[in-house]
C-alpha cells in the first residue's frame, strides 16, 4: 500500500453543460502535460463533474492543473 504523502492531489470542478468528450479532452491534456492521473470522478444531477486528480509528489516540478 502506498502512503498518501507520496501523492499530490488536485480537486477540480467541471461546469454543467460541458460535453463528455470536452471533459475527457481536458483531463487527458492534464495527464499528458502535468503527469496527473484520474483518481475519482463524480457526476452530479445538475451536470457538474467533480474530479480529483493525483500525481506522484516527485513530479511537483510539473505544472498544476489548468481547467
Amino acid at each position: 500500500m502506498e502512503a498518501a504523502a507520496d501523492y499530490q492531489y488536485a480537486p477540480l470542478r467541471i461546469p454543467p453543460g460541458t460535453s463528455r468528450s470536452a471533459a475527457a479532452t481536458m483531463l487527458s491534456l492534464q495527464a499528458d502535460t502535468g503527469g496527473w492521473e484520474l483518481l475519482r470522478l463524480q457526476l452530479h444531477a445538475d451536470g457538474t463533474r467533480k474530479v480529483i486528480l493525483r500525481r506522484r509528489a516527485r513530479l511537483s516540478y510539473l505544472p498544476g492543473p489548468v481547467i
